[in-house]
């Protein structure tokens, strides 16, 4: 459902290399966690498969779409929720759903059961009707899940989405994840909170300095680390990432 290949970005009229050569593929049913230190490059790469960035080279295809070259049709696939959401200020929760459901294509019907289900799960029933300047950071997190979840996406690209969210939203939004790739959609998202990431991915990718350092299963990790001790995922992070 989302490949990529020869994936590269640089800035300052090349001078920065932020995505060099990167390829992976993520198939329906993962749940794919998208690793690396501050300045890897993880959300240069995630702009670049929501269509914000274009790359200097290489190819990604989502859901069968080349994003380059059927940016419309890929995008109508995607779910994509920033690490910091910038929303309009001037709506109201309910207008800002209705505007997300419009661009998607998304019956009346559909949407306000959609809707009513994902404000109740987030508790924000109650600040819907509210302007969405008014909200709290953690509101505005749970507001953009909710309207990138409205149009039920194939692919959700999600960049730190759990940032904001307190235990319990935290928690069902963890369930909902799980619940979307049993049904046949796949997630790759981005965090730092690698004990979540250990739990929750079906496969990591481990990213440095724009290069994919490590991939695969908490099996093939451990396998992979000849003479590590790395017990954990947040362990062989580590080793692999400061050695």
């Amino acid at each position: 459902m989302l490949r990529i290949a020869g994936l590269s970005k640089s800035y300052s009229k090349n001078k920065v290399k932020a995505v060099d050569n990167l390829s992976l593929e993520v198939k329906a049913g993962e749940i794919y966690g998208f690793l690396g230190p501050n300045g890897a490059g993880k959300t240069t790469t995630i702009k670049m498969i929501a269509g914000l960035l274009r790359p200097d080279s290489g190819t990604i295809t989502v859901n069968g779409h080349d994003v380059q070259k059927e940016p419309v049709a890929a995008k109508a696939s995607i779910a994509y929720v920033p690490d910091n959401p910038e929303l309009f200020d001037k709506l109201t929760g309910i207008d800002y759903l209705n505007f997300m459901g419009d661009i998607y294509g998304v019956s009346t019907g559909d949407r306000r059961a959609r809707a009513k289900k994902l404000l109740g799960m987030f508790e924000l029933e109650a600040a819907a009707g509210d302007l969405i300047s008014s909200y709290s950071h953690g509101m505005r997190q749970k507001m953009a899940l909710t309207g990138a979840l409205l149009s039920m996406p194939r692919v959700m690209i999600l960049d730190e989405p759990m940032v904001g969210l307190d235990p319990k939203s935290a928690h069902l939004f963890k369930e909902l994840m799980n619940e979307h790739c049993a049904n046949g959609g796949m997630v790759f998202f981005s965090t730092h909170v690698l004990d979540v990431a250990e739990r929750l991915c079906h496969r990591v990718g481990i990213i440095k300095q724009g290069k994919l350092i490590a991939e695969g299963s908490m099996d093939e990790l451990k396998a992979n680390m000849q003479g590590s001790t790395g017990e954990s995922l947040e362990k062989i992070f580590l080793e692999l990432t400061e050695g």
